[in-house]
């Protein structure tokens, strides 16, 4: 894959709405942020949602973010310039530490201690003075212990250390990406590894072209599921099994294809690219029964 097709790698994907930031975990293409999402959508991608939903987390009916993409469909997104390619990837620990990093955490603990020790000894002083004021018609007895124990607040109190707040940082706000970010999260391209993906990314361009939707098919058997529409509009009419031109396929595995395409009412889709880069031939099987 050419490097263009790949998307700026120095851009941030916010700043340009027509280009979506891939996420990869491992080899899998994921879209995390609702803008990308919807774009993707908008360009015929369907992909797999695969996310809990925050307010109803224990059930898998309804999912949210990430959204899945098929290996085609974001290496399709690539070469059309639509996507920066970005990996998960961090470079390994080499276990020593940053003595300036941790003099400058060290320093942001001490603050944070210091800070929540005054707070803790004006809660206690403005809990003690709301007493006093409440014991008004107590004896001079508690009145005066109640006041040595607010003069001992300023001599003698001490704040714990297990007792302090610590913040956690479990979210970053904004999701965006700066230049050298996106250089260092620069992910390699999405060539394929055989003959076989390489098939399968040339049908699922073709089929991208002429206007059908795709999903994965493997629940039915084949490569892609093939929508004329929308697949939360339509039902699949074809189930797409891509081969090279040159592999051979046997006698029973074609009429076990096509027994499958009838049972479900699919029509079943031979898919091979062809001599040029942008022909694919296409065989449709449909089974008419037994003879």
């Amino acid at each position: 894959m050419a490097a263009a097709g790949r998307g700026d790698a120095g851009a941030d994907p916010a700043s340009n709405p027509g280009t979506v930031a891939v996420c990869f975990c491992e080899s899998t293409p994921l879209l995390w942020r609702a803008g990308d999402v919807r774009t993707a959508r908008q360009t015929g991608v369907v992909g797999t949602l695969m996310g809990s939903l925050a307010r109803q987390p224990r059930q898998n009916c309804r999912l949210g973010r990430p959204l899945e993409l098929l290996r085609e469909e974001a290496r399709l997104l690539a070469d059309a310039g639509r996507a920066v390619l970005l990996s998960s990837s961090r470079p390994k620990s080499t276990g020593a530490a940053n003595p300036e990093l941790v003099k400058q955490h060290q320093e942001q603990m001490d603050q944070s201690y210091s800070e929540q020790s005054q707070l803790a000894q004006q809660d206690k002083k403005a809990v003690l003075l709301r007493v006093m004021a409440d014991k008004k018609q107590g004896s001079n007895q508690s009145d005066q212990a109640l006041q040595e124990r607010l003069l001992a607040l300023d001599h003698g109190f001490t704040f714990p250390r297990t007792a302090m707040a610590v913040q956690l940082n479990t979210a970053r706000a904004g999701m965006s990406y700066g230049p050298e970010e996106l250089r260092f999260l620069a992910a390699d391209s999405l060539s394929p590894r055989d003959e076989r993906q390489e098939a399968r990314y040339r049908v699922f361009r073709d089929l991208r072209r002429r206007g059908f939707y795709l999903t994965t098919g493997g629940k039915f058997g084949g490569d892609y599921l093939v929508y004329p529409g929308d697949p939360l509009r339509f039902h699949a009419h074809f189930i797409a099994i891509c081969l090279p031109m040159d592999e051979a396929l046997s006698l029973c595995d074609l009429l076990a294809l096509s027994r499958l395409g009838a049972n479900v009412k699919k029509t079943v889709l031979l898919c091979s690219p062809g001599a040029e880069p942008e022909e694919v031939l296409y065989t449709s099987l449909q089974w008419s029964g037994m003879v």
